[in-house]
């Protein structure tokens, strides 16, 4: 006879199972590398959200930066870049990774031409919001990557989560400070608003990774014990080289207060 316990314990893992409702390892893989291609389309929709978005912090109004987040497809790059590095496909992850940083170098010149041209010069409180990044923020991006690949790994029903997630990590507001940091040469304004990105970008990715490992995606090829723990080095090293800054900015944020 089956305990209460034992009732219990099965409830919450049937409750929490990610494995219960996941699409297919074919499906998924379609539905990530789609969503990182590099097409004209995605790129000009990329161009129009920076625009967007810069408006909307160059006014300071919310709602607008949340309609540029919402058509933003930087977000399908890191998936996409996660799900090379967790099936050990180096040749894809490198695609994607070369995608990533074509997105950025456009995002980045959109917006930088975009606050060379507007008359509003005055940094508003949207701005200067995304130059002092923290622990919290990793903890957001970590949220969003998790809701996000899980929501992509789900059985015909992804679509609905990708939005929130795109609100959630806001990957889009931290490039156009940057974009408005060169157009006015505000170095250190810069300093901030790049380290909220990598910070935002980085977790993503990091947390998708693990969950499609804990999905045991299928991989290209299986890694030998010596590049195993390289490749576990490079994680936990880079993981702390990104974190760290930004506990001790939250440190002394709740210090301040």
């Amino acid at each position: 006879m089956v305990s209460k316990a034992e009732k219990m314990k099965t409830i919450f893992k049937n409750m929490f199972s990610l494995k219960a409702d996941v699409a297919s390892h074919e499906e998924i893989r379609e539905r990530l590398l789609q969503g990182g291609k590099i097409t004209g389309t995605n790129m000009c929709v990329l161009i129009c959200a920076m625009v967007i978005a810069s408006v909307g912090l160059n006014v300071s109004s919310t709602a607008v930066i949340i309609g540029a987040m919402l058509i933003s497809p930087l977000m399908g790059s890191i998936l996409a870049m996660a799900y090379g590095l967790v099936t050990n496909d180096l040749k894809l992850w490198r695609n994607h990774a070369v995608g990533f940083g074509m997105q950025i170098v456009i995002s980045l010149a959109t917006s930088t031409l975009y606050f060379l041209l507007s008359p509003l010069k005055e940094a508003t409180p949207e701005l200067l919001a995304r130059t002092s990044p923290t622990f919290f923020d990793v903890l957001i991006a970590t949220a969003g990557g998790i809701a996000g690949i899980i929501g992509q790994t789900r059985q015909g029903q992804y679509n609905s989560i990708i939005p929130g997630v795109a609100i959630a990590t806001a990957l889009m507001p931290p490039i156009c400070t940057c974009g408005y940091s060169i157009a006015n040469a505000n170095w250190k304004m810069l300093g901030g608003a790049a380290y909220l990105f990598i910070v935002n970008a980085y977790f993503i990715f990091l947390a998708s990774a693990v969950i499609l490992v804990v999905l045991k995606t299928p991989k290209v090829r299986q890694l030998t014990e010596k590049e195993w723990k390289k490749l576990r080095f490079k994680m936990i090293r880079n993981t702390l080289i990104i974190l760290i800054p930004s506990i001790i900015l939250a440190y002394f944020m709740i210090k301040g207060k």
